[in-house]
């Protein structure tokens, strides 16, 4: 994508309460197209975002909001999820070690290779997270639907060596099978190679 869109009159309405429902698909399409972009936004597109973040809620309702939404908007709602907890379970060191040890019996797990790098650190997750965004914004979401299904199964792999995480009250397992679930409900079911 090498022009970003986000249609002013579609957020004033959506704001002011008078969007019907053809026109907030049509903005929350344009949301889910400029999202995966969020941190090279011009200044005018980057401040209706906002205006759309902060008049839905917050972050949390604005992914709510384009689940709502078939196609892409879903699509981009739910890897959103995965790649926030990624960016949170990066700073857990019980995740970290049980990751290390994992990649000690299996280097590569099935659907990483090329994506993780040869040690697991703290930014391990962080990273795996900034390359599913980075193939959502080259529009090769496929490619990002299989990077994150390896990744959680990864994450599932390791879960009974990660023991207990303040997850809002939700087992890490459990968790991370609702998040893949999500992801499979909306994109293509491919297993990680």
């Amino acid at each position: 994508m090498s022009t970003f869109r986000l249609d002013t009159t579609l957020v004033d309405r959506l704001v002011d309460g008078s969007l019907d429902p053809p026109g907030e698909a049509a903005l929350a399409e344009q949301v889910a197209n400029i999202l995966p972009f969020h941190w090279a936004l011009p200044h005018p597109i980057e401040a209706a975002l906002s205006r759309i973040i902060v008049h839905l809620g917050g972050q949390r309702a604005l992914l709510a909001w384009l689940d709502r939404y078939p196609g892409r908007p879903r699509l981009v709602a739910r890897l959103n999820v995965l790649m926030g907890l990624l960016e949170r379970l990066s700073d857990e060191p019980a995740i970290v070690t049980a990751l290390q040890e994992l990649r000690t019996q299996t280097p590569y797990p099935p659907g990483l290779s090329g994506y993780l790098p040869p040690s697991t650190d703290e930014a391990t997750l962080a990273s795996l997270a900034g390359q599913i965004e980075s193939l959502l914004a080259a529009d090769r979401a496929d490619e990002a639907v299989r990077l994150s299904l390896a990744v959680i199964a990864m994450l599932q792999q390791a879960a009974p060596q990660i023991g207990t995480l303040d997850l809002g009250g939700r087992d890490i397992t459990d968790l991370l099978e609702q998040v893949r679930q999500d992801i499979v409900a909306v994109g293509p079911a491919r297993q990680p190679r």
